[in-house]
């Protein structure tokens, strides 16, 4: 059996001395697509943010690809292949679309490599194709949200963390970026994602974890979590 593409072991993180998670273990396998739930404050994006060391873990072992990067600083942990789209999109409203997705590419220094993978951004969003050389600004929430994807996308990571990519959205348009995700399942792109709607990140991942309090307190695959009674009481009300 191959080595995880992420491997998290027993890793603490605290916020100005207080706890804000503890001993959380989780792996993605590769072409993996595993989500992590909880209600909000449970520390999910701090999770994210202590993978790619802008919240450091002060125990526990990150192993990306083979190599412990839980010391190492966030610019090196991109270059090795992961990629972080937090939930502020932070785009630069006044530069184009394909400025801002463009953007992603600062770790490249092939043109044609840049060039083929701007065309496979505008590939899996043909819509910013259309509107490439519009600001930013004139797009909806959907729109931005793909662009910071495309974006994330432009220097072709091993691993894409994708923090509440629907938070804010209309439902419509909720549907449209968890539908962008399941395209990004079938490139084969290992992906670990925190997302708020439940169900339908759980119908769409290979596993879930669940995130309470700063601990792990359930895990399986999507579906054997939404058949769960206890996850199905504690997070759909049902």
């Amino acid at each position: 059996m191959s080595e995880p593409v992420l491997l998290v072991e027993d890793i603490n993180v605290r916020y100005s001395g207080l706890p804000v998670l503890q001993g959380i273990s989780i792996n993605v396998d590769a072409g993996e697509t595993v989500c992590v739930v909880g209600s909000n404050g449970a520390g999910k994006s701090t999770l994210l943010k202590a993978i790619m060391g802008t919240q450091p873990a002060f125990e526990g072992r990150i192993i990306f690809m083979g190599r412990a990067i839980e010391r190492l600083r966030t610019e090196e942990i991109v270059r090795l292949g992961i990629v972080y789209v937090p939930e502020e999109k932070m785009l630069f409203k006044p530069l184009s679309v394909e400025e801002n997705i463009r953007l992603g590419a600062y770790i490249l220094n092939d043109n044609d490599k840049i060039q083929k993978n701007l065309d496979f951004v505008f590939t899996l969003f043909p819509g910013l194709r259309e509107r490439r050389g519009q600001p930013a600004s004139t797009l909806s929430g959907g729109e931005q949200q793909m662009v910071a994807i495309g974006r994330g996308l432009m220097s072709r990571p091993k691993l894409l963390m994708l923090d509440e990519p629907s938070l804010g959205l209309a439902p419509m348009l909720v549907d449209e970026v968890l539908d962008t995700v399941r395209r990004l399942k079938l490139e084969g792109i290992s992906i670990l994602l925190v997302e708020q709607n439940v169900r339908e990140a759980l119908d769409l991942a290979d596993r879930g974890y669940v995130l309470q309090t700063g601990r792990i307190v359930d895990e399986g695959t999507g579906k054997a979590l939404l058949e769960s009674d206890r996850f199905r009481k504690a997070f759909l009300g049902i």
